[in-house]
């Protein structure tokens, strides 16, 4: 029954629907942001690997180099692994030399896509690689 004392009746059977697609709307979004900005995660460690391992490559073919014409070559080791890691875009690293060991850690970043939203502007993936410089020829 209307009246005047109890208004008009309205109907709130859409209202249930409307905040179930908005919450479903919201996690597929999220779902989305994880998906896109992980992967841009996984790039950036992948990045970041790719350089550590070139940088202690060339750090081992330098040594061994050095080592053939009868020099030392830790220094030429550490040498070549800096330049390579200088011509890599996007990273950056430390070199050090210990017991014989180049060892290389590199940090990479990647922009986010969804996470910028909440502050979230970069995405940062770490790389790390060892060569060992070995004595060649008669000294084995």
């Amino acid at each position: 029954m209307t009246g005047p004392a109890s208004g008009p009746r309205r109907d709130e059977r859409g209202l249930t629907v409307s905040v179930f697609v908005l919450l479903v709307l919201a996690a597929l979004v999220a779902v989305a942001g994880l998906v896109v900005d992980g992967g841009q995660k996984v790039t950036a460690a992948s990045q970041a690997e790719a350089a550590a391992d070139g940088a202690a490559r060339a750090a081992g073919n330098a040594a061994a180099t050095q080592r053939l014409a009868g020099r030392d070559g830790a220094g030429a080791g550490v040498l070549a692994a800096k330049a390579y890691l200088a011509g890599q875009p996007g990273v950056t690293g430390s070199v050090s030399l210990s017991g014989g060991v180049v060892r290389v850690s590199t940090a990479a970043t990647e922009p986010t896509v969804f996470l910028s939203a909440i502050g979230i502007v970069e995405v940062t993936g770490t790389g790390a690689a060892t060569a060992s410089i070995v004595p060649t020829g008669k000294e084995r």
